[in-house]
């Protein structure tokens, strides 16, 4: 049954039937969810010390967390829609943009059924390096499933709706030469456009989460809603790593 509706829900994703903004809404709800237990990390840290640093991570995270997804997306839509008119798929501006929320509902999904593993981290250790990690890694992989949903969802839409016409009968004595042979499949142009444009999308969403920053909160470090701007995602991974491997 789950298989099915989701199914249903990645067949009609770029269908007019499909509300835009009961997209959107999942998508923040799921977001805030996720959302709190990543801000949860700071309630724990700072509990029974009096003061409201915790709690103020805490409702950042509700709020920043949905507006890393959308910010990401208000930046990288306008090249999806271009490559995804050069791959075959024809959908119109709004189309599309359904299209691109339904992934992030389903991205948003899977990080919200994550976000009991993260709770339990949360409750288990006090290292702040190991959940950076831990977060990223989660996040990794729900964004795995969302673009494998927007994959799939413009394969669809960009495979053909007719059936091709016989050809009439050939000497079958003819030698076919090895690139008549190799007939350019319709989908294969929009899976290496969709691949040109993870990378974009990837990168913009990892730096994006760096510019919103903090999403955790150090335990070092007085509450703060944004922090300057300096180096980049890598060099603030890398660092966490070195640390939580003691290096």
């Amino acid at each position: 049954m789950a298989n099915f509706r989701f199914s249903a829900f990645e067949a009609n994703a770029g269908q007019s039937r499909v509300s835009l903004g009961r997209l959107v809404l999942l998508a923040l709800a799921l977001g805030a969810a996720y959302g709190f237990f990543m801000g949860w990390y700071a309630v724990a840290l700072h509990w029974g010390s009096g003061r409201p640093d915790g709690y103020l991570q805490l409702l950042a995270g509700i709020v920043k967390l949905p507006a890393l997804f959308l910010c990401t997306l208000a930046v990288t839509f306008p090249s999806l829609f271009v490559f995804s008119s050069l791959a075959g798929v024809e959908l119109d501006l709004v189309a599309t943009l359904r299209v691109l929320v339904s992934a992030i509902v389903v991205n948003l999904a899977v990080a919200a059924s994550l976000g009991t593993i993260l709770g339990f981290f949360t409750l288990s250790t006090t290292s702040y390096p190991f959940m950076v990690v831990l977060n990223v890694t989660l996040l990794g992989i729900a964004g795995s499933a969302g673009l494998g949903f927007l994959r799939r969802t413009l394969a669809q839409l960009s495979a053909p709706t007719t059936a091709p016409v016989p050809s009439a009968p050939t000497d079958t004595s003819e030698k076919v030469s090895p690139e008549r042979g190799r007939a350019s499949h319709p989908g294969d142009a929009a899976r290496s456009i969709f691949r040109v444009w993870t990378v974009i999308y990837a990168l913009v969403g990892m730096q994006m989460g760096w510019l919103l920053r903090p999403f955790i909160g150090h335990p070092d470090a007085a509450f703060s809603l944004f922090r300057p701007r300096a180096a980049n995602f890598f060099v603030g991974l890398f660092d966490n790593l070195g640390r939580m491997f003691g290096t």
